[in-house]
């Protein structure tokens, strides 16, 4: 495999974005009088976004009138508090470093909706940095879908078949397995226990972020 391109998941994958979830979901809990909620319960429930982290402090379902508003509440609270905490986790971004310097594009697909995956990414100084960024807003089907990462390649001008997903959960890998592309279980992310990552059939699994970069530049590989 020629790798030309790296493609990452958002939360969970490139950024640790749980540590301002956990302030905001949490004001979200003082402001209407629920019990605060520990930081694992918090992680574990990123990766399945703001409608699921309703759900956990509140108990109220999608269907009830009362849930949109909560969660516009809670997606207020997130602007105002969007890059505070958050970071790349501890290794990734010697990987992007290193990604630059080789010419070899790097990018973001998530299911986080643009209005805040750019806000971030602006935050953290990373918008003019990576070769694309693909939303929900773009596709008409979302991962495990593999339009997303179409997409991506597409704006790249580079066959999914040279170009490497990395995600932490399930949805990531079954999405760069139906693009033809190799993929990394990231297993320092936000994973449901109840669905280990190492039962998703990735390429490549690492344990921690400082893994990654090892592995791209393993020629036995990737060969470039």
């Amino acid at each position: 495999m020629q790798l030309n391109a790296v493609l990452f998941d958002l939360d969970g994958t490139l950024l640790d974005t749980a540590p301002d979830f956990f302030v905001v979901v949490n004001q979200l809990c003082q402001r209407h009088g629920w019990p605060q909620q520990d930081y694992p319960s918090i992680r574990n429930t990123v990766s399945h976004g703001s409608r699921a982290l309703i759900t956990l402090v509140s108990g109220i379902e999608v269907h009830e009138p009362v849930f949109e508003s909560l969660r516009d509440e809670l997606l207020a609270l997130y602007i105002n508090h969007i890059a505070v905490k958050t970071t790349f986790f501890d290794g990734m971004e010697a990987v992007i470093d290193w990604l630059e310097s080789e010419n070899i594009h790097w990018g973001i697909v998530t299911n986080k909706p643009r209005l805040y995956t750019e806000l971030l990414l602006e935050q953290l100084q990373l918008s003019q940095r990576c070769s694309t960024v693909v939303c929900p807003d773009d596709v008409s089907a979302t991962k495990p879908d593999p339009e997303p990462l179409f997409l991506a390649c597409q704006q790249l001008n580079i066959a999914p078949a040279n170009t490497l997903y990395v995600g932490d959960h399930r949805r990531d890998i079954e999405a760069g397995q139906r693009a033809g592309m190799q993929t990394v279980a990231a297993n320092y992310g936000y994973i449901d226990h109840s669905d280990p990552a190492a039962s998703w059939g990735a390429s490549h699994f690492v344990e921690h972020a400082s893994e990654l970069l090892p592995l791209l530049q393993n020629t036995q590989l990737f060969s470039r």
